[in-house]
């Protein structure tokens, strides 16, 4: 999450006008496969995370709502299955761009597709669900 001070530190931005998010991301070196590309668990993490935050932004913006305003609205994976179309290089930043499927009650359905120099090199559905204010941690 976004106060580990050991994670990935990526940060989601909503496009109004294409009605989708838009998350980067450089791969460190030791986050390696094999030479030259990235491990798979990375970009699962990647989509994962991608895929929560866009559910919170559009939690959001469904209740008319700035993001970061309380109540805060806090999301995590309860389903996540990702497709790994071609590998993907280590030393290029990556684009993972989200939308939104559906909201109904506490879940969101979001798909997101990771690109490289602008080739689709994964995609995953990230089902997500709100959780309750009182887990929500605070630093």
């Amino acid at each position: 999450g976004r106060l580990n001070d050991f994670g990935m530190k990526i940060k989601s931005f909503w496009n109004e006008e294409e009605e989708s998010s838009i998350a980067t991301y450089t791969p460190k070196s030791h986050q390696t496969a094999f030479p030259g590309f990235v491990y798979g668990g990375l970009i699962a993490s990647l989509i994962d995370c991608h895929g929560t935050g866009t559910a919170a932004a559009a939690a959001y913006k469904s209740e008319g709502r700035n993001m970061g305003t309380e109540p805060e609205l806090r999301y995590v994976t309860a389903s996540i299955h990702v497709d790994y179309i071609k590998p993907t290089p280590i030393d290029q930043e990556l684009v993972l761009i989200g939308k939104v499927k559906e909201i109904k009650g506490r879940k969101v359905i979001t798909e997101v597709k990771l690109f490289a120099a602008k080739e689709l090199c994964a995609q995953g559905e990230v089902i997500a669900v709100k959780i309750p204010e009182t887990m929500i941690f605070k630093k």
